[in-house]
């Protein structure tokens, strides 16, 4: 299966997705899915037919470091 940014996340079948403990009750949250081939696919919750973006594994890696130091705080502040 050809994966890239904007699939349907129905394609993603077999995935096993998974969100944060932060989540919220009103859905709130984005799911993230460990693929095969080592990519990691993240989609909204609100809609688990939607669209899933594909991310390297070293893409997330640097997204999580940059959120663990504080560096996207200003959009949510």
């Amino acid at each position: 299966m050809e994966l890239f940014n904007g699939m349907r996340s129905s394609s993603l079948a077999s995935a096993a997705w998974i969100k944060s403990s932060h989540s919220n009750a009103t859905g709130n949250c984005v799911e993230m899915a460990a693929l095969p081939d080592g990519r990691v696919a993240v989609r909204n919750s609100r809609d688990p037919e939607g669209p899933a973006l594909v991310y390297t594994r070293e893409e997330i890696a640097a997204f999580v470091a940059g959120a663990r130091d504080g560096d996207f705080d200003a959009l949510v502040g």
